[in-house]
């Protein structure tokens, strides 16, 4: 289950979050929400746009780089922050320079959120410590 682990996590997430970026610029799924295959339903900004690609190449860069003690602990970070992103979606539909469409973004970052602290756990989850049996 290499997705659920935080080197899969930032790998797979790292190209996604690429493309997004992409898609969003060459409009696709943005820069506006007339150029969004989506239309207003959910497009990115070009705030978004330089935030998902920024994002993806450090996500990236940090699966090949950190050990994997630092990749657990940014994974971590980005389960938090996602779902936290999500919560303050909830009350506003802008963060910053960057537009949050509900109910796409809230569940998005959500989802998102989960899956990072999720395989934040990693190998843990997949390969609990056994417990030595007492007699």
């Amino acid at each position: 289950m290499f997705l659920l682990t935080p080197k899969g996590f930032l790998q797979v997430g790292g190209v996604v979050l690429i493309l997004v970026g992409i898609l969003g610029f060459i409009g696709v799924i943005g820069p506006g929400p007339e150029d969004s295959i989506f239309g207003s339903a959910w497009w990115f900004d070009n705030a978004e746009n330089w935030a998902h690609l920024l994002l993806g190449i450090v996500g990236l860069a940090a699966s090949f780089w950190l050990k994997e003690p630092m990749q657990r602990q940014l994974v971590l970070v980005l389960g938090v922050v996602g779902v936290l992103v999500a919560v303050y979606n909830l009350f506003s539909e802008g963060l910053g320079a960057a537009n949050l469409e509900r109910p796409a973004d809230l569940l998005l970052h959500l989802v998102v959120g989960l899956w990072a602290l999720w395989a934040a756990k990693g190998k843990m989850l997949m390969n609990p410590p056994s417990q030595e049996s007492k007699s």
